[in-house]
């Protein structure tokens, strides 16, 4: 026998799209359920027989924004034959999916939850832990690149992956606060020049 009940009358997967849209928007605690179900088009018992809460609905959403939307940047990090031009491609691709036309500005991950009160603050530790952690994947490519010498020995590629992963995460900031793709692309490349000066010092 059939099992019983409502089906859902709405497509899972747009719903979640337009919620992920909400948070990038407003961050967690910004986004009301009413903000969230109105986008949706869904109605809140709906929203939670869905998802199970608001929480749970969140953190679907930076899944869905890992897989969607914020994929293209770290595309083929490993890919590049350099260790700068991955670098470059990187904050290049930062520059332009901070500001893609029709979506929020700057980036889900870095903004959605950037500050949240005692309750939520797991939720904040967990993007937390996501952005420190393309602070290591920017550091082992570093650390190749020193191997094949494109930096000199001592090169501190910690320091350096700090440096880089700061300026492609204040791209965010600075898309939110208005800034246009051509003045973070030329953020980019005063930051590839900070490379440019540190490979500089090897041939001497």
């Amino acid at each position: 026998m059939a099992a019983r009940g409502r089906p859902r009358c709405f497509d899972r997967t747009a719903a979640l799209q337009q919620a992920m849209e909400v948070f990038w928007a407003r961050g967690y605690e910004g986004a009301s359920i009413a903000d969230l179900t109105a986008a949706m088009g869904i109605a809140s018992p709906s929203l939670y027989a869905a998802f199970g809460s608001k929480e749970q609905l969140f953190r679907e959403a930076v899944d869905h924004y890992v897989e969607t939307d914020g994929s293209g940047c770290w595309r083929g990090f490993n890919d590049h034959p350099t260790a700068r031009a991955a670098i470059a491609a990187v904050l290049e691709a930062g520059a332009e999916a901070s500001t893609m036309p029709g979506k929020p500005s700057g980036c889900f991950i870095v903004l959605a939850a950037m500050t949240c009160s005692a309750e939520n603050a797991e939720l904040q530790r967990e993007l937390s832990e996501r952005r420190r952690s393309l602070c290591d994947v920017v550091r082992l490519q570093l650390e190749r690149g020193i191997a094949r010498g494109e930096l000199a020995p001592g090169t501190d590629a910690q320091a350096l992956a700090a440096f880089f992963i700061t300026v492609l995460q204040g791209m965010s900031i600075r898309a939110r606060d208005g800034g246009s793709r051509e003045d973070l692309l030329a953020v980019a490349r005063h930051a590839m020049a900070v490379w440019d000066g540190l490979a500089a010092r090897v041939s001497h």
